[in-house]
C-alpha cells in the first residue's frame, strides 16, 4: 500500500543512481543463482543417469516454486517492506546455491533448487513494486531496463562462468562458486539500494484481502494481456535455451560444455536490448516495440533449424535480443497500467512469466524426446506469434 502523501519520486539528483545500480546487483544474483545450472543439464542426465526431460527438473523446479513464492512474498512486503525482504531472499538463495557443492545426491539437490526458488520468490514482484513506487514515471522505463539488465548479466554469468568454471573443476563445485559471488551482490545491494519513501507496511491485512487485491487485477484485462505475454516470453526463451545445450552436445555439432557455455555469452545482447528498450519504446510505441520483440524470438527460433552452428548462434542471439526488450517493455507496463497496489499486480505477472518458465521449460522437454529441435523451434515460433497477435489486440490499451 503507498503512502496517502508520496514523497518526490527518485531523480538523477538524488538517489537515482545509487537505485539503480543497487537493482542491477538484485538482477544479477537472482538470475545467476536461478539458471546457473543450465549449461550442465546435459552433465547431470548422465551423472544421474536421468532423461533430458527430468533433468530440466533442477531449473523447472526452480522457477515453479518461485512462481508459487512470488505471491506470499507481495504480501510479506506489504507488512515488512521491500528492503529487508528483497536482500534477506537474495542472501539466502545465495548461501543455498553455494551448500550445492557439497550435494551428490539428485533427490537432494532438487529439495534444494526447490527452496532456492523459493525463497528467490521475495525479489523480482517486490524489485518491480518498488521501482513503480519510488521512480518517477518518466525514468521508470530506463530504472525496468537497468534492473531486467541485471537479470541479463547474472544469468550470462550464471550459465558462462559455471560452464568455464567446470574445466577446472567439477560442475558440483562451479555451482559452489556462483553462490558465493551471489553473496557479494546481495550484500552490494543491501549497502546500496535507499530505503523506502513512498510505501508504509500494513500488517494485519487478512488473506481475503489479498485475494480481492489479486483478483482485482485478473479483472483489468489490459493487466491480463500483459500476464499472457509473459508467460509466452519464458515459454519461448527458457525452451530454447534448456535444449539448445542438449542439442548443442550432440550430432552433428558434439561441442562439450566450455563451448556450450560461450553460447550464452548471447546474454550480452540481451544487456543491452533491455538498456535500451525504455528508448525505442519512446520513439515507437509499446506495440510496434513488442512486434520488434517477438519478431527477433520468431525469425531466430526458424534461423535454429538447419544443422549449421553460425546460424543456431545467430538464433539464439536474436531470441535472446527480443526476449529481453519484450520483458522490459512488458514489466514497465505493469506498473503503469496498475495505478494502485502494483506489488500484487507485479506478482501476478511474474507469477505467469515464471510458470512459463517452470511448466513449458519441462514440457518441451517431451518435445524434444518426441520430436527433436524442430518440434521445439516450432512451437517457440507459434508461441511467438501468439505473443504478437496479443500486442495488437492491446494496442489501444498500452
Amino acid at each position: 500500500m503507498t503512502a496517502t502523501a508520496p514523497q518526490v519520486p527518485l531523480t538523477r539528483s538524488s538517489s537515482f543512481g545509487r537505485t539503480l545500480v543497487a537493482m542491477f546487483c538484485a538482477g544479477f544474483s537472482t538470475f545467476a543463482t536461478l539458471y546457473c545450472v543450465q549449461p550442465v543439464l546435459p552433465d547431470i542426465a548422465a551423472e544421474f543417469r536421468i532423461s533430458a526431460a527430468q533433468s530440466s527438473l533442477a531449473l523447472s523446479l526452480s522457477t515453479s516454486f518461485l512462481a508459487l513464492a512470488i505471491m506470499a512474498s507481495s504480501v510479506v512486503s506489504q507488512a515488512l517492506g521491500r528492503r529487508g525482504l528483497m536482500f534477506t531472499s537474495m542472501l539466502l538463495a545465495s548461501v543455498l546455491n553455494t551448500a550445492l557443492a557439497l550435494v551428490t545426491d539428485w533427490p537432494l539437490l532438487l529439495v534444494i533448487r526447490a527452496l532456492e526458488g523459493f525463497v528467490l520468490g521475495g525479489v523480482p514482484a517486490v524489485a518491480m513494486a518498488y521501482l513503480g513506487e519510488e521512480i518517477d514515471p518518466a525514468r521508470l522505463g530506463k530504472a525496468m531496463g537497468v534492473y531486467v539488465g541485471g537479470t541479463a548479466l547474472g544469468a550470462m554469468i550464471g550459465r558462462v562462468g559455471l560452464a568455464q568454471l567446470t574445466t577446472v573443476m567439477s560442475w558440483h563445485q562451479a555451482l559452489g562458486v556462483i553462490g558465493v559471488f551471489c553473496i557479494l551482490s546481495s550484500l552490494a545491494f543491501w549497502v546500496l539500494l535507499p530505503p523506502s519513501r513512498n510505501f508504509t507496511p500494513t500488517k494485519g491485512a487478512g488473506l481475503a484481502v489479498h485475494l480481492g487485491l489479486w483478483g482485482g487485477r485478473l479483472k483489468d484485462p489490459s493487466l491480463r494481456g500483459l500476464y499472457f505475454l509473459g508467460f509466452v516470453l519464458t515459454s519461448v526463451f527458457v525452451s530454447v535455451f534448456n535444449y539448445s545445450t542438449f542439442r548443442l552436445s550432440g550430432a552433428p555439432f558434439g561441442l562439450g560444455p566450455r563451448e556450450i557455455g560461450l553460447v550464452f555469452l548471447a546474454y550480452v545482447f540481451g544487456v543491452f536490448s533491455s538498456s535500451l528498450s525504455g528508448q525505442v519504446t519512446a520513439r515507437l510505441g509499446v506495440m510496434p516495440t513488442l512486434l520488434i520483440s517477438f519478431g527477433l524470438m520468431g525469425g531466430g527460433a526458424l534461423l535454429t533449424l538447419p544443422s549449421s552452428l553460425p546460424l543456431t548462434v545467430t538464433g539464439i542471439v536474436l531470441i535472446t535480443a527480443g526476449f529481453f526488450i519484450g520483458h522490459s517493455v512488458v514489466s514497465s507496463c505493469v506498473g503503469r497500467l496498475s495505478p494502485t497496489h502494483k506489488g500484487h499486480a507485479a506478482s501476478l505477472y511474474l507469477l505467469f512469466y515464471y510458470m512459463g518458465a517452470g511448466i513449458s521449460g519441462t514440457g518441451a522437454g517431451w518435445l524434444w524426446q518426441h520430436g527433436g529441435w524442430e518440434a521445439v523451434a516450432l512451437t517457440t515460433l507459434l508461441f511467438s506469434l501468439a505473443g504478437a497477435g496479443t500486442a495488437v489486440w492491446m494496442r489501444r490499451r498500452f
